[in-house]
């Protein structure tokens, strides 16, 4: 229902321009942001695990070939819409009160979710835009007050951007007020690296 809705919202032709096509730059891909530094395997989220038992034909286990994003005007525009149209049209809700459990990552088919919620449908929503699944990393933070927070990571060929459910704005790694504590691995997306100084997970992403 989602990706049926968010289509409409794009524009027209943006694909048959090219995801991987040459463009002129935008303001965002003049400025080359540099790129989160990973580091060995770390625990998988329960969360992710839990998903994938319900969401089995999502988590392919095979390894693939690392890929970024070329980020040009036109790649920069439907990130910026999937985000913009995920934050306008989910509600926030967390999982205590939606599913009562503490934890549960999954799609908001009824229009409510929390952080990895978000998260996970952005992801989708790029990937049926034609964005390799690479390039599209759940990542764990720590918030300002040190709670556990989900986004999604896009990488690009001008660094890694940061598409989260508290902010409108695209950003980039840097310039979130965020602790990064691990992602998926570009290479194998059910394994999950530190990013780093190593530092304990939080229990939950709940916001």
């Amino acid at each position: 229902m989602f990706s049926q809705v968010f289509r409409i919202a794009i524009v027209a032709g943006a694909l048959a321009a090219g995801v991987f096509a040459t463009q002129s730059s935008t303001e965002a891909a003049d400025a080359n942001v540099g790129y989160v530094a990973v580091g060995n395997r770390t625990l998988v989220p329960y969360g992710w695990v839990d998903f994938c038992n319900r969401y089995r034909g999502e988590c392919d286990a095979s390894a693939v070939e690392a890929q970024d994003v070329r980020l040009t005007a036109v790649t920069e525009k439907i990130i910026k819409r999937v985000n913009g149209w995920v934050n306008s049209n989910i509600k926030p809700k967390s999982d205590d009160a939606h599913w009562g459990q503490v934890d549960r990552w999954d799609y908001p088919s009824d229009g409510l979710g929390d952080c990895e919620d978000y998260a996970l449908l952005k992801r989708r929503l790029l990937i049926q835009e034609g964005f390799p699944r690479q390039a599209l990393l759940i990542t764990v933070v720590k918030d300002e007050q040190g709670d556990g927070h989900a986004v999604l990571t896009v990488k690009t060929d001008k660094g890694d951007f940061i598409l989260d459910n508290l902010h409108d704005r695209v950003l980039a790694w840097s310039k979130v007020p965020y602790r990064f504590v691990k992602r998926q691995s570009q290479t194998q997306q059910n394994v999950w690296v530190e990013i780093g100084e190593p530092t304990a997970a939080p229990l939950t992403v709940s916001r």
